[in-house]
């Protein structure tokens, strides 16, 4: 869900140093598997599947290392990894299928399928469109609103209702902002207009008819299907297996699970134009319609110091690079991130799989294919990108250490224990309560909408408190608290980037 582009000079040094002079025409042939095993033993990624698909025909489908960690059990193509955000695409297809069978149009306001569909704009509430909701326009900061969607107990139809209560970031149409529970709700238009639910249309539309019948809609299927990746990530610098995030209340947005082999199919469907043999599973001005501009991310900076656009279309990213258009896009849940890349000009497909959270071999492996196809300079990217990677976990553990130490110090509150203790309110999240820790002067934090995850906040002095959490997806991070006359009054609420960058306010309500 993350893209983060990064820019040293001394990473140019570094890849330059890196490069070598190797035959790029041979690279897929003969190198590829040597530079992936190394890459995902130097990344400590347990498990991996890479496809590439070429004119039409596969040129490399494979499973890499294990399902789970310690566990010799290998991955093969047929193995399932949790996509994330490439559902996206699913979904945008869906609706673009729907529109081409005339059921629909992307350019119809939303409350004419949603009619209690609202935004805290109300005029934008009314004015939305469906491309709208594909294509990121709403107002919205990226990621906004996700802490209280993410991975929570809320259902569908309560995504909607609370996204209507978000405070847009920027004006109407104005920004491109990343937004999960926009993308649910253009999900929801398909039983609105099909009678059938969002996974069920998609199974029998999309997955059934190219045949990818390995792959699952919903992320409750996942931990029932024999051959399946185990999420990892990595907490305290051990790679830990953690369990499956929840996200069928965001279905839509970011909750189907695929292996390279089923992915194949998808990817090659695209680059025909939506056909599988003389069969048109899927219509070709649906995928046009995907793939049409609708807002502007930004400009990107690459490795290699090529400076590229970056375009959102209907669940897909568009950015140009070395004179190729690129249809793209990343996804990132709790242990897992992936890449799905088309090259349309050079009917190029590229699908990499991960299972953990704490990698970038994702983002580096699809730049060093695509440079053996555009026959450019070996680069390694994979070691540049891990320099980076180190470099930043670095930091972040002094950082970490330097709060441990302050810990270990035991410096009291500012105020009893007791007084932090009650319940808490947010307008767009819900409650939240604190009550006693195990330890003096310890605090536990529960949540309304994760029931299964709690925090626990230990005194840095004042009134700031170190908070870890058991779902080491939301961070660590200092939590202040707001205190009037000597009584608390709320407190400040920061959970990882990974989930969302903004903060929510909490009110002591009793």
């Amino acid at each position: 869900m993350k893209k983060v582009y990064l820019i040293l000079s001394l990473i140019f040094a570094f890849a330059a140093a890196q490069a070598q002079n190797i035959d790029r025409s041979k690279f897929i042939k003969d190198s590829l598997d040597t530079y992936i095993n190394r890459a995902i033993t130097n990344w400590r990624i347990p498990g991996a599947a890479v496809c590439i698909v070429k004119d039409g025909k596969i040129v490399l489908m494979k499973g890499y290392g294990t399902k789970e960690l310690g566990i010799m059990n290998k991955v093969d193509e047929n193995t399932l990894f949790m996509i994330g955000s490439n559902t996206k695409a699913f979904t945008a297809t869906a609706l673009a299928m729907l529109q081409a069978d005339k059921k629909i149009s992307l350019d119809e306001k939303v409350t004419k399928y949603i009619p209690e569909f609202k935004l805290d704009n109300k005029l934008a509430g009314e004015q939305a469109i469906v491309k709208d909701l594909l294509s990121h326009r709403l107002g919205f900061r990226t990621f906004q609103g996700d802490f209280t969607f993410y991975n929570t107990n809320l259902v569908r139809h309560e995504v909607i209702a609370k996204l209507g209560q978000m405070k847009p970031t920027y004006p109407f149409r104005t920004t491109w902002g990343y937004t999960n529970s926009a993308f649910l709700t253009a999900g929801e238009i398909i039983p609105r207009v099909t009678g059938k639910q969002w996974e069920v249309y998609l199974r029998e539309n999309i997955f059934a008819p190219l045949g990818m019948n390995s792959t699952l809609a919903l992320s409750v299927d996942m931990p029932k299907a024999l051959n399946r990746t185990v999420a990892h990530t990595l907490i305290d610098g051990r790679l830990t297996a953690i369990p499956y995030a929840n996200l069928d209340g965001l279905a839509p947005a970011g909750s189907i699970s695929s292996s390279v082999s089923d992915m194949s199919k998808w990817v090659m469907a695209l680059l025909n134009g939506g056909r599988v043999g003389n069969k048109q599973v899927i219509p070709l001005a649906a995928i046009n319609a995907t793939r049409q501009a609708q807002d502007i991310v930004g400009s990107v900076q690459h490795l290699n110091g090529e400076t590229n656009y970056q375009l959102y279309g209907l669940g897909w990213f568009i950015q140009d690079y070395a004179n190729h258009r690129l249809i793209m896009h990343d996804g990132g849940v709790n242990g897992y991130v992936s890449s799905v890349t088309l090259v349309p000009k050079e009917n190029l497909g590229i699908v990499i799989l991960t299972n953990t959270d704490q990698n970038s071999l994702y983002e580096a492996l699809r730049w060093e294919i695509m440079d053996a196809y555009f026959k450019m300079k070996f680069s390694n990217y994979s070691d540049a990108y891990l320099s980076i990677n180190k470099a930043a976990v670095t930091a972040e553990q002094q950082a970490d250490q330097r709060k441990r130490d302050t810990i270990a110090l035991m410096p009291k509150p500012a105020l009893s224990a007791n007084k932090y203790v009650g319940k808490y309110m947010n307008d767009l999240y819900g409650s939240m309560t604190i009550t006693p820790g195990e330890q003096r002067n310890e605090l536990e934090m529960r949540f309304e909408h994760h029931p299964k995850m709690f925090a626990r906040l230990q005194p840095l002095g004042g009134n700031r408190f170190y908070v870890t959490f058991s779902d080491p997806t939301y961070g660590k991070a200092v939590f202040p608290f707001f205190v009037q006359n000597g009584n608390v009054t709320g407190i400040r609420v920061k959970v990882a980037n990974f989930v969302e960058y903004d903060p929510y306010d909490f009110k002591k309500v009793q």
